[in-house]
């Protein structure tokens, strides 16, 4: 299958060129920087990511470009552009205008194939200290900024591009163009990267990679891991045992519910309750990242406990899609939080990591979901964090503070599904992600039938996103507002107040923990 190699220079946006380049239906893999694959034979062209370096920081990623430049198509978005000019005899320097946001282009030269289709002063956006002060002597300048001379060159003799704005975001209007020229007009890409191909594709390497062994999966009842149940079933059928463990802090019904979808699927289910094991072990504790880690680590120990029963098993499937990969560790080595399906495996598992979906952002898995005919409510589902309520609770866990944060946010949840907007969808089904968080180490003074009471608030948390790498928070109508506040308030025991999150992300992030 052709590819487009990104190489990620650490930029925060990284995964941003990764989803254009897919919106074109163009296979695309990101590595890290110095980890150019050694068969590059149905690879197509290579783009340079970002960086938070400096090409003149003795930190600054400095890899070797010798292997493709010249033979296959590069561009560089700004790190990429300056390394590029940097290391082929240009000139990099710190200036007196650091270029940061909107920008037009004063000067674009239409007639080269980068820039086809675009239009006068195109807006861009820009994200840089440095600056590109002279370019390699077979290069060119095809656009400019009122402030930045070299926004853009190419090479004459060589088939490189290199651009300082970045044409990934939703702020450069014509992005999409730039990197539609770039893939598919001068890579050549075919386009034939889909959620079918991607079916078809990974269903044959499944049946190759697992051939007759036994192979055994964690289901979480969200997306992902119902994705990856399906699509194993349908590559290995009998061969596959996916077990789900209740670890007390799922939703109101929940392992219920997700335990009779998945019977509907067609799927061998084992359902697990482990929760007094998981509660004792939580109690007392209150560091979310400690949380998670007792979390993931019981996690391990049921299962591979229910492993052990299955005999002849060799693998350990996982629904790992690929921000989870990016938000538990960049390339600069920063963890934001660590994600349950990251990280290996203990050794005394003794089975081997399978994870189908590890380069699919959400979205697409939800793409590959409805093409192998999944029903849509389980399509449709909002993300669920894999410690469950757990990491929306702020303080201990305890079982009356699981079941305050249960009531109320299967209150918020149900009228989100049933309140229909102006346009006939479900508020619902415009949310990206929605969830409650108790905040069990608050109180604030209420009044409830003339009496004082002092009990916890609670807060609302919808955002809108198309990949949970950014996101916005959601504008919920006031009427649905108030008709939730007003019903967790007066139902859910232990709750006087109701707040909303009006945090982004960055600099938020969509969990609270």
């Amino acid at each position: 299958m052709q590819k487009i190699i990104i190489l990620d220079f650490g930029s925060q946006t990284t995964q941003l060129i990764g989803r254009r380049v897919r919106e074109l239906d163009t296979f695309c893999e990101i590595l890290p920087y110095n980890k150019y694959p050694e068969d590059d034979s149905d690879v197509i062209g290579v783009i340079l990511s970002g960086s938070p370096f400096s090409v003149h920081d003795p930190e600054g990623f400095k890899p070797d470009l010798s292997r493709f430049v010249g033979r296959l198509p590069v561009l560089g978005i700004c790190y990429g552009a300056q390394y590029y000019s940097y290391s082929n005899g240009g000139k990099v320097e710190k200036t007196n205008t650091r270029e940061y946001g909107r920008a037009n282009l004063a000067f674009i030269d239409k007639s080269n194939a980068l820039f086809q289709g675009f239009d006068d002063n195109s807006q861009v956006w820009m994200s840089h200290g440095d600056s590109i002060t002279a370019i390699p002597a077979d290069c060119k300048c095809i656009a400019s900024t009122a402030d930045v001379k070299y926004a853009a060159y190419c090479s004459e003799q060589l088939p490189v591009w290199a651009v300082q704005f970045h044409p990934e975001v939703f702020h450069t209007l014509q992005g999409t163009q730039l990197l539609r020229n770039f893939v598919v007009n001068i890579c050549g890409s075919n386009q034939d990267w889909s959620a079918d191909s991607f079916v078809d594709t990974t269903v044959r390497e499944l049946k190759e990679q697992l051939g007759d062994d036994k192979v055994i999966l964690g289901l979480s009842g969200g997306v992902d891991s119902s994705v990856c149940a399906v699509l194993l079933n349908k590559a290995i059928g009998k061969n596959l045992t996916c077990i789900f463990v209740d670890h007390g802090m799922l939703r109101k019904n929940e392992f219920r519910d997700v335990m009779h979808d998945y019977e509907c699927l067609g799927l061998n289910v084992i359902g697990v309750d482990a929760s007094e094991k998981f509660f004792s072990d939580l109690a007392g504790v209150t560091d979310p990242e400690t949380k998670r880690k007792i979390i993931g680590r019981d996690f391990v120990e049921v299962f591979n406990a229910e492993a052990k029963k299955q005999t002849g098993a060799k693998w350990l499937a996982q629904g790992t899609i690929y921000p989870d990969r990016i938000e538990s560790l960049n390339i600069t080595g920063k963890v934001i939080k660590s994600h349950h399906n990251v990280g290996g495996l203990p050794e005394e598992m003794h089975l081997s990591l399978c994870e189908p979906l590890k380069w699919l952002f959400k979205d697409e898995v939800r793409r590959v979901g409805r093409s192998m005919g999944m029903p849509e409510h389980l399509i449709k589902r909002h993300p669920f964090p894999g410690p469950g309520l757990a990491v929306r609770i702020l303080g201990d866990i305890t079982p009356e503070k699981v079941r305050i944060l249960q009531d109320a946010d299967d209150i918020y949840i149900r009228n989100m599904r049933e309140y229909t907007m102006p346009d006939g969808t479900k508020l619902y089904d415009n949310i990206w992600q929605a969830g409650t968080i108790l905040l069990s180490t608050v109180k604030s003074v209420g009044v409830m039938g003339d009496e004082r009471t002092y009990e916890h608030p609670v807060a609302l948390r919808a955002v809108t996103s198309t990949d949970a790498m950014t996101a916005d928070w959601a504008h919920l109508p006031y009427d649905f507002m108030a008709k939730v506040s007003n019903e967790i308030i007066n139902k859910v025991k232990g709750v006087n107040r109701v707040c909303y999150d009006i945090s982004s992300k960055p600099p938020s992030t969509i969990e609270w923990e």
